[in-house]
């Protein structure tokens, strides 16, 4: 089952960012129709990250969602570890007796692989900030929007029943 939660967080983060640079009030349920996300999954994801300190909501009738520290002390991997908790990247077969050579040691092989896997991708997305996107967003970045993806690979698309 896939798991949207870190880059729907991601985002949402993002335009939170963007939206308190911009001056503009931004609220879970602008949230969740930017994101095409159900609102309750965007309230959802609001609390650890509330918890981490990454945002702050304000109640009320002008009450908004802002970032809980500056853009720039926010990493991808702040937010990650706020959303996913301790989830693990891969999960490892249970304990499988030990019957041969394999069996006694493909789980712990598997768990010291998975271990150095995800300090790996921890260490990446600790490299990159929310000020670093939003820049990077702003100078038009390598990124293009879905709908220039679609149509720039429109004929490479091929399907087949």
């Amino acid at each position: 089952m896939l798991d949207y939660r870190f880059p729907t967080a991601m985002q949402m983060v993002f335009c939170i960012a963007q939206s308190q640079k911009a001056g503009q009030r931004c609220t879970s349920a602008i949230l969740a129709t930017g994101l095409e996300a159900n609102s309750s999954f965007i309230r959802k994801l609001m609390v650890p990250l509330t918890q981490h300190g990454i945002i702050v909501s304000t109640l009320g009738r002008t009450g908004s969602i802002n970032l809980g520290r500056p853009a720039e002390e926010i990493s991808l991997r702040d937010i990650y570890c706020a959303v996913i908790e301790d989830k693990r990247l891969w999960a490892a077969r249970p304990d499988v007796p030990a019957r041969c050579v394999v069996s006694a040691n493909a789980c712990t092989y598997f768990k010291n692989i998975v271990n150095e896997a995800e300090e790996a991708s921890l260490q990446v997305l600790a490299l990159h900030t929310v000020a670093d996107a939003l820049a990077e967003f702003e100078r038009g970045g390598k990124y293009k929007c879905t709908k220039d993806l679609v149509a720039e690979h429109a004929e490479n698309v091929s399907c087949s029943k």
